[in-house]
C-alpha cells in the first residue's frame, strides 16, 4: 500500500507539471520535427542529427527533463525575500531563532537557491521555435542531399502551430534527378603509387554508372591510403588524394552526368620557410633496434647489445627477457617492405605481454629514402604488484561478514613474459540463525595462475597454426576453496590448462584442454538443515506416520516441535531412518508417498555426493561491435564441453573400481560424463538519442551418459536472478511447471529470451523496460517428474514470462542497476491462473546488478 501511495503521489506531481510554463505568449514550443524527401517521410538518424532545434527529449513520451527544468524558480532570491517579508514578524522571529547571518545563508541554501540550479542542470530548457535556426537546418539538409548527388534540390519548411503555443516543423526537400558518374580518369605523380593503384583498382568504391555519393569518395580515399601504407609507402599522406568532379558543359542541361578524375600527388614536406615535394617510394625495413629498458639509463652507450635473428636488442642489467619472446612479439622483418599492419600488430602484442609500458615505435629513413631503420623503445613495468580488497557483507543468513583478499602479480618470472598470479582470500562472520551448532562461518581459498604469451603444446609448433599476431596465450591455474558452516561445507579443488587467441578485434577463441574440478561435501548430514524446503516436504509426508501405536518402529525418528502436539523428523538420524523405512518397505506406505520419498532421496544423494569433473571445452565468440559507444551490433557465443570421455577411455586398460550403481570410481568418486552445448545471441539496435533496444536468446543443454545419469549441480542450469528472468529470484524458477519446491531448483536444459528497451532519464540515470521469458527443464536424465521434464514442443507452454522496469546509474567505469520484475505468466500456477495472478507489488522481485544483464 505504501509503494502504491508513493507511486500515485509521484504520478500526480509529474502530471501536474505544465510543459508550457516557461513559454511566453508570442513563443512556440517545438514538439516535433519531420523531414520529407519528395513528399515521403524520412526516418534517418543521420538526417535528424542535422536539425538545429530538436524537440525536448521524452521518457516514454513524457517530457521529464523539460518539466524538471520548469520546476526551477527563475529568481529564487526574490521568491525567498517575498516569502520572508510576506508576514510582518517572520524575519524578526527567524533572526531571534537563527541570527541575521544565518537567515541570509538560508536564502542561499540548497533548498532555496541550490535546488533551482540543480533542477536546471539536470533538466532541459524548452526548445523555443526560432525561424533563423530553421533556415539553417534547411541549408544543412540541402548540403546533405547534394553530397548524395542531388545537386539541384530545393528546400522549404512549414510550421504547424494549430496547438496553443506548440509547433510542429515540417522540412520538405524536392530532390530532383541525381547526378551519375559518367567517366573515371586518374592523374598519379609517383610511379610506385601508380603501380599499386592499378593492382588494386578492381575493388574501387567509385564506378562508372554509379550515383554520385560523397561518402564513397571518402571511403575510397581511406581504402587507398590503407593499401599504400601496407605496401611499403610508410609516409603516405591521405591528403595527397583528391578528386576533380566536373560536369561536361557541352552536354544539355538535363544531362546529369559527371566526369571524375582521381589525383594522387607527391609527398609534401613542410620546412621552416617552404614546402617541398618528392615522389613516394616503397620503403624496406633495414635495421631493427629494440631497447628493452630505455628509461633505466640516460645514455644508450651503457646498455648491453645482443643480435638475435633480424633484431639488435639493447638491454640493461635491471631487466632481462628472452630474445625469442621479443622476436615473437615483433612483426617487422629485415628486408621486407614496410606495412602499417605490422606496426599495429607489434604494438598490440607488446601491450598484451603485460610486462612493458609505453611501447614506442620510431622510424628513421635513410638518405635515399628507400630503406627505414626501426627503433622500438620499451619500458618494463614493475616486477611485483600487490593488490588487496576488503568487504563487509550482510544477508538473511549472515548477520555480519568480513572478507579480505590479496593478489600478488609477478611479471616476467621465467624471463619469457610469463606472469604468475598468487591470490588468497578469506571471510569470517556471524550467522543470523542457529541452523548449525556454531554461530559463525568461515571461508578461505587461494589460486595460483601462470600466463604466458604463446600456445604451449608438447612436440607441436603451434605458431604455424595460430600466428603470433593473434595474441596467443596459455593459462595454467590451480585453486582450492574451503567452507565452514556454509551449506554442506564444500571443499573444492580446480585445475585448468587453457588456451586463447584473438585473430581480430571481432573474433575470439578459448580452449580449456583440461578443466578438472573436484567437489567434496564435508558435512553431507546437514542436507536437511540447508535445504529446508526439501525437509518440509519430507516432514509433511512423515506426518502420516507419527502415531507411535501404529508405527512403533518409527517412533525414535521424531521429536517434539515448536508445540507439544507437533512432531518433527530428527535431523539427520530421523530423516535417514524414515527414508530407509519407506524405501526398504519396512512400513507400509502408499504409492504416492513411496514415489515422493524416492524422489527426495535421489535429490539428496545427488546434491551430497562428491563430484569429479574431468572436462574439455571450446568457446567461440564473435561480434561486429566497433567500440563501447557502438549501439548497433551483434554478439554470438557458442560453447561445447565434454566431460569424462578421457577417463572412460582409460577404463578399457585401467581396472577402475565400481560402486553399487556400477559407476566407475576415480579416487573413490564416480566421475561425471556428459556433453554440454550452449548458444547465445545478443543484438542491439540504436533507436537514436541514446535510446537502445537490446535482445538476447540463449539455449543450453547438457546430456549425461556413460558413467552418469545426471548433471553435477555446478554444471546445471538455473532460472531467475538479476541476469536472467528478473521476476524470479535465483534458483526459484522451474523446472517446467514445478512450483519451486526446492531451495535450489536446477535442471539440464535451459531456454531464455530477453528483450529490453533502454532510454535516458536524467543526467547519468537511465531507465529500462524489459520482458524476460524462459525456463529450465530436465531431459534425458534420471528425473521422471512429468511436470519437470521436457517432452516436446508442448512443454514450451511452461515458458515463464516476467516483465518490469529498471533504473541504472552510470558511474563511467561500471553501471549500478536496479530492476523490479513482475510475474506476468507463471507456469507453476494452474492453467486458468497463470496470467497476471502475481502481477502486483507484493509479489514483485527487486534485483540488484552491476552492468547490463546482456
Amino acid at each position: 500500500m505504501a509503494k502504491l501511495s508513493l507511486l500515485s503521489l509521484l504520478a500526480i506531481v509529474l502530471l501536474s507539471c505544465n510543459s508550457l510554463k516557461k513559454v511566453e505568449e508570442d513563443e512556440y514550443l517545438v514538439i516535433k520535427n519531420s523531414i520529407y524527401a519528395d513528399s515521403i517521410k524520412v526516418n534517418n538518424e543521420e538526417l535528424e542529427s542535422l536539425i538545429y532545434q530538436k524537440s525536448n527529449s521524452t521518457v516514454l513520451g513524457y517530457p521529464l527533463r523539460l518539466n524538471l527544468y520548469n520546476l526551477a524558480k527563475e529568481n529564487p532570491d526574490s521568491s525567498f525575500n517575498e516569502w520572508l517579508y510576506k508576514k510582518e514578524n517572520r524575519k524578526k522571529r527567524l533572526t531571534k531563532l537563527l541570527s541575521a547571518k544565518q537567515v541570509e545563508r538560508l536564502g542561499e541554501s540548497f533548498m532555496v537557491k541550490g535546488l533551482s540550479n540543480w533542477l536546471k542542470d539536470i533538466g532541459e530548457e524548452p526548445t523555443i521555435l526560432d525561424t533563423t535556426k530553421t533556415r539553417l537546418t534547411l541549408a544543412k539538409l540541402s548540403a546533405y542531399y547534394q553530397s548524395k548527388g542531388f545537386f539541384t534540390n530545393s528546400t522549404t519548411y512549414l510550421i504547424d502551430s494549430t496547438k496553443h503555443k506548440k509547433a510542429k516543423v515540417n522540412y520538405h526537400i524536392a530532390l530532383g534527378d541525381p547526378y551519375m558518374i559518367d567517366s573515371l580518369g586518374n592523374n598519379i605523380s609517383s610511379t610506385a603509387i601508380d603501380s599499386l593503384y592499378f593492382l588494386n583498382s578492381a575493388n574501387s568504391l567509385i564506378r562508372e554508372g554509379q550515383q554520385f555519393d560523397l561518402s564513397n569518395f571518402n571511403s575510397e580515399r581511406e581504402r587507398l591510403t590503407g593499401i599504400f601504407r601496407n605496401s611499403g609507402i610508410r609516409n603516405f599522406q591521405e591528403s595527397s588524394i583528391t578528386f576533380d568532379i566536373l560536369r561536361d558543359t557541352t552536354r544539355s542541361a538535363d544531362d546529369q552526368k559527371m566526369n571524375i578524375t582521381l589525383n594522387i600527388g607527391d609527398l609534401k614536406t613542410r620546412g621552416e620557410n617552404e614546402v617541398t615535394t618528392s615522389a613516394y617510394k616503397v620503403e624496406k625495413i633495414n635495421k631493427i633496434n629494440i631497447y628493452t629498458d630505455y628509461l633505466s639509463t640516460s645514455t644508450q652507450d651503457s646498455l648491453y647489445t645482443l643480435d638475435y635473428q633480424d633484431y639488435t636488442i639493447h638491454y640493461s642489467k635491471n631487466f632481462d627477457i628472452k630474445p625469442k619472446t621479443l622476436a615473437n612479439a615483433i612483426f617487422f622483418k629485415k628486408d621486407s617492405i614496410y606495412r602499417d599492419v605490422d606496426k599495429i600488430r607489434t604494438s598490440r602484442q607488446l601491450n598484451a605481454l603485460n610486462v612493458f609500458k609505453y611501447p614506442n615505435i620510431i622510424f628513421e629513413a635513410d638518405s635515399l629514402g628507400n630503406q627505414v631503420n626501426t627503433n622500438i623503445y620499451l619500458a618494463p613495468k614493475t616486477k611485483y604488484t600487490l593488490g588487496t580488497d576488503f568487504e563487509v557483507s550482510r544477508s538473511n543468513l549472515r548477520r555480519l561478514g568480513v572478507g579480505l583478499g590479496t593478489t600478488l602479480l609477478i611479471r616476467n618470472i621465467f624471463k619469457g613474459a610469463e606472469n604468475l598470479s598468487i591470490s588468497a582470500n578469506g571471510s569470517y562472520g556471524l550467522l543470523s540463525s542457529n541452523t548449525f551448532e556454531a554461530n559463525y562461518f568461515s571461508e578461505f581459498g587461494g589460486d595460483v595462475t601462470l600466463d604466458f604469451p604463446r600456445i604451449w603444446f608438447p612436440f607441436i609448433n603451434t605458431s604455424r597454426i595460430i600466428p603470433n599476431y593473434t595474441l596467443p596465450k596459455t593459462r595454467i591455474a590451480i585453486g582450492t576453496n574451503f567452507q565452514n558452516n556454509i551449506g554442506l561445507d564444500k571443499q573444492t579443488f580446480n585445475t585448468v590448462l587453457g588456451y586463447s587467441w584473438t585473430p581480430s578485434d571481432f573474433v575470439n577463441h578459448d580452449v580449456e584442454l583440461l578443466n578438472i574440478q573436484f567437489v567434496r561435501n564435508v558435512n553431507s548430514n546437514r542436507f536437511y538443515n540447508v535445504y529446508t524446503n526439501t525437509y518440509e516436504l519430507l516432514d509433511d509426508i512423515a506426518d502420516t506416520y507419527e502415531d507411535a501405536d501404529l508405527y512403533p518402529e518409527l517412533a525414535d525418528y521424531f521429536e517434539t516441535g515448536d508445540s507439544d502436539t507437533e512432531l518433527n523428523l530428527i535431523i539427520p538420524s530421523g530423516t535417514k531412518g524414515f527414508t530407509s523405512a519407506i524405501l526398504d518397505n519396512e512400513v507400509a506406505s502408499t504409492t504416492s508417498d513411496f514415489d515422493d520419498v524416492s524422489s527426495i532421496e535421489e535429490r539428496r544423494i545427488r546434491l551430497t555426493e562428491n563430484n569429479l569433473i574431468f572436462a574439455t571445452n571450446y568457446t567461440f565468440n564473435k561480434t561486429n561491435r566497433t567500440g563501447i559507444i557502438d549501439n548497433s551490433f551483434y554478439q554470438f557465443r557458442w560453447k561445447i564441453e565434454g566431460a569424462g570421455n578421457v577417463l572412460s577411455a582409460f577404463s578399457s586398460f585401467i581396472p577402475f573400481n565400481k560402486n553399487d550403481n556400477d559407476q566407475l570410481l576415480v579416487f573413490g568418486v564416480p566421475f561425471s560424463q556428459y556433453i554440454k552445448n550452449e548458444f547465445e545471441y545478443v543484438k542491439y539496435w540504436d533507436l537514436s538519442r541514446s535510446n537502445v533496444l537490446a535482445a538476447r536468446a540463449f539455449f543450453g543443454i547438457a546430456i549425461p551418459y556413460g558413467n552418469s545419469d545426471n548433471i553435477p549441480f555446478v554444471r546445471s542450469y538455473f532460472g531467475g536472478g538479476s541476469n536472467d528472468n528478473r521476476a524470479w529470484f535465483p534458483y526459484s524458477l522451474g523446472p517446467g511447471s514445478v512450483s519451486a519446491v526446492n531451495d535450489f531448483n536446477e535442471a539440464n536444459l535451459k531456454l531464455a529470451l530477453n528483450l529490453e528497451y533502454r532510454f535516458p532519464v536524467v543526467g547519468d540515470i537511465n531507465g529500462a523496460i524489459f520482458a524476460d521469458a524462459g525456463n529450465i527443464w530436465n531431459v534425458l536424465d534420471n528425473v521422471e517428474d512429468p511436470d519437470a521434464t521436457f517432452d516436446g514442443l508442448g512443454s514450451l507452454k511452461d515458458i515463464a514470462l516476467g516483465t518490469g522496469v529498471g533504473l541504472r546509474y552510470d558511474f563511467t567505469y561500471f553501471l549500478f542497476r536496479l530492476d523490479l520484475g513482475f510475474k506476468t505468466y507463471n507456469p507453476a500456477e494452474i492453467q486458468s491462473k497463470r496470467w497476471f495472478r502475481d502481477y502486483n507489488f507484493a509479489n514483485s522481485v527487486l534485483q540488484i546488478g552491476i552492468n547490463y544483464p546482456f
